[in-house]
């Protein structure tokens, strides 16, 4: 004779283990789409992060060898930094953003005339933001070698 306590363990026990020979609608089915897109986010997940180490890496030796060619950079911009080569340049670039404003100003000007509102279109957006952005880059260019004149007179005043 058992007791009801040991009774209802044995009870617990076997409603616990599996139905081997059981019915296949109590069992929950398993979605294999979830298991494989799973695996491969884990897949990629781990190759992200493999290649983020090997870039590490690769970063380091870039940055040495970034390293290495700006000091030797450095000794070629000393040799090249002569007024034979720098004036030039510097009154070539002078030239181009001279040019370039004096160009906008008369699109600007013969756009703006009076005597063309018969044939005037309308100006598309990508054509004034260019105009803009050529304009700021030759202020910009004018700035660079107004600051480039001034401070070659201050560093090297006794040349």
């Amino acid at each position: 004779m058992s007791s009801p306590l040991i009774q209802q363990s044995k009870a617990q026990q076997n409603s616990t283990q599996p139905d081997i020979g059981g019915s296949v609608s109590s069992a929950r089915p398993i979605n294999t789409r979830i298991i494989n897109w799973s695996a491969f986010f884990f897949a990629v997940l781990q190759s992200v992060c493999s290649a983020f180490i090997a870039l590490n890496g690769a970063r380091l030796l870039i940055g040495i060898g970034a390293f290495a060619a700006a000091s030797g950079a450095l000794k070629l911009a000393d040799r090249m930094h002569i007024n034979a080569i720098r004036i030039p340049m510097m009154l070539l670039a002078l030239a181009g953003s001279v040019l370039n404003l004096v160009v906008l100003w008369q699109v600007w000007r013969l756009r703006g005339r009076a005597a063309s509102t018969w044939r005037r279109q309308p100006v598309s957006k990508q054509k004034v933001a260019s105009e803009w952005l050529q304009f700021a880059l030759s202020v910009l260019t004018l700035l660079l070698l107004a600051g480039e004149f001034v401070a070659h007179r201050i560093l090297h005043a006794g040349r």
